[in-house]
This record gives structure tokens, C-alpha cells and sequence, in this order.
């Protein structure tokens, strides 16, 4: 008995033995050709990525798309060169395929809110409502100076120094004033004079100090338009343009200005107030 136990391992290793020399050189070859193909493919995905990069920076694309598109392009060819490599290691592909779809789907549904936001970000890099160095103002009262722009999230510098992280989801979906984006910004402030003012008068003044300031563009033609009668003054709207970089500094100094005008011209400047009547019944 034990002798025929003996015999039987010994054909058994025999005849592995046997397979492993036949299968040797089929096997080496796979395993040399697939770090060959793997070498290859890293060498070519390289060189599309730099041939990539060079057209987006010759096209002007935006940065952050530039950085999204190169992830996405990478990950795909280093997806597609791991599925050659294993298939030419004679793996079948089928298992992976449905490993795939099955882990898509789940991730799709744990990351609902994310892919929205995914979305928002791929629409924002492409229609370009902004970019970065923009100063804008979203529906939900966010404004700021744009500061990035990734995937998932838009930041924003505000005139604060704080810095606000808004889903590009809600960025996307909702109106956006882009303040920035044609070069010139315009200043619209209101001033309340009393009811007994020459409201002729006032516009000259201020036009005037208007016409003075430095930062201020005589093109488009600066204006001083009478806009309300309200509660306790006449409001004038001082409206004038300068550039991006001048609007804050100009701002200040119309202000200072426009009070100090109309202070020297004996115009008053009337805060909010409220006439008691009373009155004694006999």
C-alpha cells in the first residue's frame, strides 16, 4: 500500500514537473511581454500627457481645466494599459469588467451630492462664467475674489482675507455676478440731499468732483442721476468707471470728496428723521 502511495506521487510530481516544462516558456513569454507592453504603454502615456499639455497651453485652455483633463486622460490609458497587461498575462477581462460596473454603481450612489458637485465643476471649467482673479458675487450672497477652482469646490478670497469654499454644484445651478469680467468696473453709490437743495446744483458739484478724480474714466461719461425721493432727502447716484485695479481706491475718494463738495456748498446731507405733531385738545 504504501509503495503504491509512493508510486502515485511520484507520477503526480512527474507529471507536474512535466506541465511546468511545458508551460515555462509559454509562461515566460507572457510575463516578459506583458513588462514589455507595460513599459511601452508608461513611456507612450507619457509622451501624450506632454503633447497634451503643450496643445492646451498653445490653445490658452484654463489651468484648472487643464489640470482636470490630464488626470482624466491618465487615468484612462493607465486603466486601458492595466487591462492589456493582465489580458496578455491571459486573465480574462470579463471579471474585471464586471468588477467595475458593480464598484461605479455603488460609488454613484454613496456620492450623490459629490457627483453634482463633479458635474458643476466640469460645466464651470468648460462654459468659463469665470476664472480665477475674478471678483463675484453667487445668489446665496458669497462674494469674493476667485482663488481656485477644483473639481468639487470653488474658493473665494474676500475683502476680508477669509476664505470661502462653495460647491461648485450650487455655484452652477444658481446666478453668478461676474464683476470683473469686462475689464472696467463701474461705482453706483447713492447720496441724500435735503428737499430745499437745487438739485441742478448738486449735480454739477458732484459731477465736478467726478471730473476731478483721478481714477475715474471720462469714457464711458461719468453721471449723477436723481433716483428717489425718499423719506427724509432727494437721492442722487453717483455712477462713474475706472479699472480693476483703481475701483476701491476710487470709490474712497469719491465719497470724501462728494461730502466735502457739497459741505463747502452749504448743501446739506439730511439723516433720517421724523416730525412729532402734537396736538391739545380743548
Amino acid at each position: 500500500m504504501k509503495e503504491l502511495d509512493l508510486t502515485n506521487v511520484q507520477n503526480n510530481w512527474e507529471n507536474f514537473v512535466s506541465s511546468a516544462v511545458t508551460m515555462a516558456p509559454r509562461l515566460i513569454t507572457a510575463i516578459v511581454s506583458a513588462v514589455l507592453i507595460f513599459i511601452a504603454g508608461r513611456w507612450l502615456i507619457g509622451i501624450l500627457k506632454k503633447l497634451i499639455r503643450k496643445a492646451f497651453i498653445k490653445r490658452g485652455v484654463e489651468i484648472s481645466l487643464q489640470k482636470f483633463m490630464l488626470n482624466v486622460i491618465t487615468w484612462t490609458l493607465n486603466i486601458l494599459l492595466f487591462i492589456i497587461v493582465v489580458t496578455q498575462l491571459g486573465v480574462q477581462t470579463s471579471t474585471f469588467v464586471a468588477m467595475i460596473g458593480a464598484a461605479g454603481l455603488a460609488i454613484g450612489l454613496a456620492l450623490q451630492g459629490s457627483l453634482a458637485n463633479f458635474a458643476g465643476g466640469i460645466l464651470i471649467l468648460l462654459l468659463k462664467p469665470f476664472k480665477v482673479g475674478d471678483y463675484i458675487e453667487v445668489k446665496s450672497g458669497e462674494s469674493g475674489t476667485v482663488h481656485e477652482i477644483d473639481i468639487f469646490h470653488t474658493r473665494l478670497i474676500t475683502p476680508q482675507n477669509q476664505m470661502v469654499v462653495i460647491p461648485n454644484g450650487d455655484v452652477s445651478n444658481n446666478s453668478i455676478t461676474n464683476y470683473t469680467h469686462l475689464g472696467t468696473r463701474r461705482t453706483w453709490f447713492n447720496i441724500g440731499v435735503s428737499y430745499d437743495t437745487d438739485l441742478k446744483q448738486a449735480k454739477d458739484i458732484l459731477l465736478d468732483v467726478i471730473k476731478n478724480n483721478q481714477y475715474a474714466f471720462d469714457d464711458p461719461a461719468p453721471q449723477v442721476v436723481v433716483t428717489e425721493l425718499g423719506d427724509s432727502a432727494v437721492n442722487l447716484s453717483v455712477r462713474a468707471t475706472t479699472s480693476l485695479d483703481n475701483f476701491w481706491t476710487m470709490n474712497e475718494e469719491l465719497i470724501i470728496s462728494c461730502k466735502k463738495a457739497l459741505d463747502n456748498a452749504g448743501i446739506e446731507i439730511p439723516f433720517p428723521q421724523r416730525d412729532l405733531h402734537i396736538y391739545q385738545r380743548s
